[in-house]
């Protein structure tokens, strides 16, 4: 590995391999990480352009990716909006309970903060999601790990539930890419109730740019072919595509499940939000997780050019189940 400091408080981590058809020279990286601690933000770019940034500062209510950009460049995404402006771009979030107290909502972890004003609310978090640290930052070739811890948190500071998150973002062609990420939470404090209902949560959440959503002519697409809020949501599905011509150029984002043997059902939303739920056996209903015990979700995003048919979003999800990335 090779770190590079490249401003006062910012650290590139790049990672080049040396070809054996080449002598004296390396590969590129068309992935690289830059990191800066002190604006709380990670920042990741392929060949050279930024693709997206993971927002973990302190002064945040709950870490998540912002911007994420298409192919060509456009930010896909919303980091905040009325009338939800706990929508943070894309993250994950639930409501749960430790050892039979009260309720505590990460998913409206932005309401628990300082009031400001109508819909404004802001540091300290009483109830919130905590960046740690990062264990693991490296790119190589085409390729890019992130590791980190989390810890969520209730009266701002009394630990919930432990979380660690890894990312590996993959650089494909023509300005496409994955992100495989995969959600761990341990329950270390005491028992955990989750209590989400069968609305309020997805595991994780995205929510589209209006320009992108359905309401701007958008398509939401699921692997059965059902197309729209009203086919999709509530319907168990192995993917969800979500598609837009924006300025003449039509893009989107897929979001592939990974196969558990279970059934999961979807959130859908023709103003933007869309992602999976849990296992129906712990969908909308609530369960305990035990002292100790962990509780996983692990999706694929693809940001892909044309809509879910010419985008062979389809074959893509069966490439990822295969361990083939194209």
């Amino acid at each position: 590995m090779r770190f590079s400091v490249v401003a006062p408080g910012i650290l590139l981590a790049s990672i080049m391999l040396l070809p054996a058809a080449r002598c004296g020279g390396e590969t590129p990286a068309r992935i690289e990480l830059q990191n800066d601690p002190e604006a709380g933000n990670l920042r990741v770019s392929m060949d050279g352009r930024e693709i997206l940034v993971y927002q973990y500062a302190d002064d945040v209510d709950l870490p998540h990716c912002w911007p994420l950009r298409s192919p060509s460049g456009k930010n896909m995404l919303v980091q905040k909006t009325e009338p939800y402006p706990h929508h943070r771009s894309f993250w994950f979030a639930d409501t749960v309970r430790l050892d039979g107290g009260r309720e505590v909502s990460t998913y409206n972890a932005f309401y628990s903060g300082r009031k400001r004003g109508e819909n404004d609310f802001a540091p300290p978090f009483r109830d919130h999601v905590r960046h740690l640290s990062f264990r693991r930052l490296e790119a190589i070739g085409d390729e890019a790990v992130v590791e980190a811890d989390l810890v969520w948190e209730m009266d701002v500071d009394r630990p919930v539930l432990n979380e660690s998150r890894r990312m590996t973002v993959r650089a494909l062609e023509d300005g496409e890419y994955s992100m495989e990420m995969t959600f761990v939470l341990t329950a270390v404090c005491g028992d955990v109730e989750f209590v989400s209902d069968d609305v309020h949560y997805a595991w994780p959440y995205l929510r589209v740019q209006t320009r992108f959503s359905g309401e701007r002519g958008g398509v939401i697409t699921s692997d059965t072919g059902a197309a729209g809020q009203e086919a999709t949501n509530g319907e168990t599905a192995l993917w969800m595509d979500y598609s837009n011509t924006v300025e003449g150029i039509t893009e989107g984002i897929a979001v592939f499940q990974k196969p558990d043997g279970e059934e999961h059902r979807w959130l859908t939303r023709e103003y933007g939000c869309f992602g999976p739920r849990r296992a129906d056996a712990r969908s909308g209903r609530p369960f305990t997780l035990r002292k100790g015990d962990s509780l996983s979700q692990c999706v694929n995003i693809l940001v892909h050019r044309g809509d879910a048919v010419t985008g062979r979003v389809a074959e893509r999800y069966r490439d990822w189940i295969a361990g083939r990335v194209e």
